[in-house]
């Protein structure tokens, strides 16, 4: 059988540029595509670091693109963002300016926290047992 892996997830965005900033700087992820495709759109892909899947940036241009930015799981954690070290990693991230929703907590399969992005999407970051 031929092997399928996930290689990017769309993420809705305001603006490239912004959400680039935002994920270098909140939780040191690299651009890994940046293309022109003709007029102002681009083909952005921003990866965590050593590879994973990526999200491929899309920038929002019409009203109802506009309106569901920051809501890509309806309120629900949408992304979820493994670490080897929770306490560094949150430490950096709140340093950026990356708001958590809740104290980190013990689980049965790790150490985790929801945390919002740039757009207010929610995400988990996790230390996994």
């Amino acid at each position: 059988m031929t092997r399928v892996h996930l290689g990017s997830v769309t993420y809705l965005c305001r603006d490239y540029d912004e959400a680039i900033a935002w994920f270098a700087s909140a939780l040191g992820w690299e651009v890994t595509a940046d293309q022109a495709m003709g007029g102002t759109k681009r083909w952005v892909v921003i990866s965590p670091p050593g590879g994973g899947t990526g999200l491929r940036l899309a920038r929002a241009d019409s009203d109802e693109q506009r309106a569901a930015v920051g809501k890509s799981a309806g309120g629900m954690v949408g992304f979820i963002a493994f670490t080897e070290d929770f306490a560094a990693a949150a430490a950096r991230m709140r340093a950026a300016g990356v708001v958590f929703l809740e104290a980190p907590r013990d689980e049965s399969y790790g150490i985790v926290a929801v945390f919002e992005d740039l757009h207010g999407n929610r995400w988990d970051l996790i230390e996994p047992r």
